[in-house]
Parts: C-alpha cells; sequence; structure tokens
C-alpha cells in the first residue's frame, strides 16, 4: 500500500504488504469432542421419536455460505472450533434493539467476542425418520420458554449423520418446502406446481420450547423430503499475519503484526503503532472518520 508524500518529505514512510499468511492457530485447541467423551451437560429424558431416529437415510452437506464480500471460504472452517467445554461457557443470550442488520430479539452471543465469533451454517437433512440428533438444554427454567438447547449427540445412522451438524451447535431455524396442488396459469395456458414453504425459528429457546417447534411442523408428505437445518456454533476467529516493508531507502527493518482476519486493515496498524502518513506530504480533510486515510 503505496501513500502520497511531497517531493520535499524527508521521511517517505511507504508500507507495502507483502505477506498476509493465515495462522491457524489450531496447537493449542482441538475439535469437537466425540459423542463419547464424558461432559458436564445434563440431558434431558423424554426424547422425542423425531429426535432420536436412528434411519439408515442420509444426506449430504449444503454450506453455501459467503463471509461478507469475501464469498465463499477457502479453508475449512472447522479449523476453527472450539473444544465442547469450551462451548458450555461461552454460550450466551442477548436482547438485541431493532437494527438495519436484524429484527428486535433475543439472539445467541459468545461472552469472549475478543477471541470468537458465532457462525451460521446450513445444512439439509432428510426428514422422514427424524433428525437423529439428541438435544440438550443448557440454559431455561424460564416460564416464558426462553433458553439455550444445543446438539449434545449425533446418532450415529442418523439422518444428521455426515451433514455437518455438530455437537455444541445450536439449532436457530427450520424450513421445509412442500408442493401444494397443480394449478393452471390462465396468461399462458401452462401448468405450474405450486410449493408452499413453511419456516420456524428455535433460537434461544429452552428444551421443552425446541421440541415443540420441531413436533408442530407437518409431516413429510414424500419419502425424499428434506428439511434445511440452520444452527450457530461458535468458532475463534481466524488471524492473518501481515508482513509490512519500507523502501530500501528508509533502511527501516520489516515489521510483522498479527490482527483479526476481516479487520479494518488502516485502523489496524494505527493501533498498532505503525505510522501510515508523513507529516509533509499533501494531504485534504473529508470530515470522515479517517480509516480511508482522507484525513491526513
Amino acid at each position: 500500500m503505496m501513500l502520497p508524500s511531497s517531493p520535499n518529505s524527508k521521511s517517505n514512510i511507504h508500507f507495502v504488504l507483502i505477506i498476509v499468511s493465515m495462522i491457524l492457530l489450531i496447537d493449542s485447541a482441538y475439535a469437537f469432542l466425540s459423542p463419547n467423551t464424558p461432559s458436564t451437560m445434563r440431558p434431558r429424558t423424554g426424547m422425542m421419536d423425531s429426535l432420536k431416529s436412528t434411519a439408515s437415510g442420509m444426506t449430504g452437506q449444503s454450506q453455501d455460505l459467503f463471509y461478507a464480500a469475501a464469498g465463499k471460504p477457502t479453508v475449512d472452517m472447522n479449523k476453527y472450533n472450539i473444544p465442547m467445554e469450551q462451548i458450555l461457557e461461552e454460550w450466551t443470550a442477548l436482547v438485541t434493539p431493532k437494527s438495519p442488520m436484524q429484527e428486535e430479539g433475543i439472539y445467541l452471543n459468545v461472552k469472549d467476542k475478543q477471541e470468537l465469533f458465532v457462525d451460521t451454517l446450513r445444512y439439509t437433512v432428510k426428514r422422514e425418520g427424524g433428525l437423529g440428533l439428541i438435544l440438550t438444554e443448557i440454559a431455561g427454567g424460564r416460564e416464558d420458554g426462553v433458553g439455550i438447547t444445543i446438539v449434545e449427540e449425533v446418532l450415529q445412522g442418523g439422518n444428521s449423520e455426515n451433514t455437518g451438524i455438530l455437537p455444541g451447535d445450536s439449532i436457530v431455524g427450520l424450513t421445509i418446502s412442500q408442493g401444494g396442488g397443480v394449478v393452471e396459469s390462465t396468461d399462458e395456458g401452462m401448468m405450474e406446481t405450486s410449493e408452499e414453504r413453511i419456516s420456524a425459528s428455535t433460537e434461544c429457546l429452552g428444551y421443552d420450547s425446541t421440541v415443540d417447534v420441531l413436533t408442530s411442523l407437518p409431516p413429510p408428505s414424500t419419502s425424499d423430503e428434506v428439511i434445511e437445518v440452520r444452527v450457530k456454533r461458535i468458532r475463534r476467529k481466524p488471524r492473518v499475519s501481515v508482513k509490512l516493508q519500507y523502501p530500501p531507502e528508509e533502511n527501516t527493518p520489516d515489521t510483522t503484526i498479527e490482527l483479526f482476519s476481516g479487520e479494518n486493515l488502516r485502523r489496524a496498524m494505527l493501533t498498532r503503532g505503525i505510522k501510515l502518513n508523513d507529516a509533509l506530504s499533501r494531504r485534504f480533510d473529508s470530515g470522515g472518520s479517517g480509516d480511508c486515510g482522507a484525513d491526513g
């Protein structure tokens, strides 16, 4: 990144970003625990058949996710999963006011927002025979049904096996599509098939309320009908290592800084004490925040 400077400048500090490498940081953390690993969770009894089914039918993963303007992830984001013990400590629920991004409501969040983030994933699961999941409540007991329910176990041979759903995920939404009748188009005289799309939210619900929503969905209309399961998962924020190189005439050693992926680069450099602007360079003031360099 080159910054303009005046010909009279005695200190033409130009930074060139030459290396951006992903630091996976997986040595000190590991993937989700096996369902057989003891944990501090206390499963609820009386699981519904729709959750415990071990039907042999399986579906593949459907994950067409985009991270802001970065597009689809090019790395396996499961490298940033955290262990179950940490998941149990980190899940929390926050009352959030309405914003341009979401409606007012209670949403899942994490306690350590500096190191962790909540990812949203979508998976397609065969409906007939049930989801093949065991759920457990880690927070709840309220009369209004608010709580936090997570996946404790993905049953072997169940419909959710190999779909991508993992222990520690929290189901936040469900969508099914069922075909209606066949109707005739009056304009073109062509036959069209109508489709009914049914969605339900389960975010920040206790166990009983979650099961009520799951069992309230209409039964499968066909043997191959699928359901879109939307889950939220806690992950560590990926980090990048950025190497800054000065022009040779500066005789200044290279500098390497570490920042979270997606962090505002200029702001991150300023907060880490990196000087970006030459005091003698030409400048203009746009009245903005200065993050784009327009404030000199």
